[in-house]
């Protein structure tokens, strides 16, 4: 590859690039702030701060009071600089946000997709009433993250099996691409709440984790050395079929159907509603059902305390298989059914692993409570287009 010579032009362009990173990364700075992180003078910090507000990227947010003196101005990315949108798509919601450069959400909306078959008008759809409602135009919008169920061809980057959505299949990213006239990516539903559990949750800067996934389906996110690992053909994760003892491996029987997996069939939503069931808790949602035991055991109600343990010895049987193969060193239980079940599931998850299994990783419940998937979604949309941007600073000479 030929290499660029160390012109004025080229060093203005990684100059700009340098302190475009630091505002995105960081927030508003002086002057004075950006040369100390740079390593610029005063008057080259000055010069590529005039060139960025002159292409409307970088504007004065503010003043930092000093000591003696005038105040100095605070510099910052303009938010309107570009737009993006993540989306969660289920069975039976489509959820949407806008979300600005800065990774500010400006407006999240959620859509029922009864009758909507058409994965592209779904989308299209939940896309402009979340712009609606945001006041954005939709052709501000720069890049596009969607999380799904389900298994993703690692080279297409399409749906392969969607055991909940069966209109998202093949060919469906390269429509979505064409009619938004956008970067659009596809991504397990999972994988993006992992990170966001990584940026903002229980493994906040962590490179080395799993997230078992607890909700109406089971899935596992594995981070090693700071990257998702998807697999080679996608399914890396599917932990819901994964055998484990006490559930009859399937026989001639079809993979596609909700329930097939052992893992599915032990810890699923419609298995641990029957549990609960059991010790008398007849919440018709699972994690409505472990919210209610959990609750019951704080107050020293027995029934509680039972349903808790036989939940926590159900779902230790999956986190020992994946931590004596990963040994992972944390493990968070995120889900519906991980957050209602907090502290006090994750803490007998833990025993019951070590009671089982060689491997004794930290246990801990999910600390994002706010559509994680969503958030996942969003922050990797502003990763893309803040490439985008970046890409985007060349000297116009």
């Amino acid at each position: 590859m030929q290499r660029r010579p160390g012109t004025p032009s080229l060093l203005r362009e990684l100059n700009d690039r340098s302190a475009l990173e630091l505002l995105l990364a960081g927030g508003p700075m002086t002057r004075a702030q950006l040369g100390e992180h740079t390593g610029l003078s005063k008057v080259t910090a000055s010069q590529l701060l005039s060139r960025l507000e002159e292409r409307g990227i970088v504007a004065v947010a503010g003043e930092l009071a000093g000591g003696r003196g005038p105040n100095a101005a605070l510099y910052a990315v303009v938010p309107s600089t570009a737009y993006v949108a993540g989306l969660h798509v289920d069975q039976g919601e489509i959820s949407a946000s806008v979300a600005d450069i800065t990774g500010t959400v400006v407006t999240r909306i959620s859509v029922n997709p009864s009758g909507a078959e058409d994965p592209v008008g779904l989308v299209r759809g939940a896309v402009v009433a979340a712009c609606a409602e945001a006041g954005v135009p939709p052709e501000s919008l720069r890049a596009f993250v969607i999380g799904t169920p389900g298994v993703l061809d690692p080279r297409t980057g399409d749906p392969r099996l969607a055991v909940n959505l069966p209109a998202w299949h093949e060919g469906v990213l390269d429509a979505l691409r064409n009619d938004l006239n956008r970067p659009v990516t596809l991504e397990n539903d999972v994988n993006l709440a992992a990170m966001a559990e990584r940026a903002v949750g229980a493994a906040t800067g962590l490179d080395d984790f799993v997230l078992v996934w607890l909700g109406v389906g089971v899935g596992l996110a594995t981070m090693l050395g700071g990257r998702l690992h998807r697999g080679a053909g996608g399914a890396a994760g599917e932990i819901g079929y994964l055998p484990v003892a006490g559930v009859p491996l399937p026989q001639d029987r079809d993979i596609t159907h909700p329930d097939t997996g052992a893992f599915q069939r032990l810890v699923g939503a419609h298995a641990l509603v029957a549990l609960a069931a059991d010790y008398g808790f007849r919440e018709r949602a699972a994690a409505k059902a472990v919210g209610a035991a959990v609750r019951a055991a704080a107050r020293g109600e027995q029934r509680g305390a039972a349903f808790l343990a036989e939940l926590a010895e159900r779902v230790a049987r999956g986190v020992a298989a994946v931590s004596v193969v990963l040994d992972p060193g944390l493990v968070v239980l995120g889900g519906d059914v991980g957050l209602a079940g907090g502290a006090e599931l994750a803490s007998r998850v833990a025993v019951e692993v070590t009671r089982i299994s060689p491997a004794g990783p930290a246990v801990v419940p999910t600390a994002v409570d706010g559509a994680p998937v969503l958030r996942g979604a969003i922050l990797a949309a502003v990763d893309q287009a803040r490439a985008e941007l970046l890409a985007s600073i060349a000297d116009p000479a």
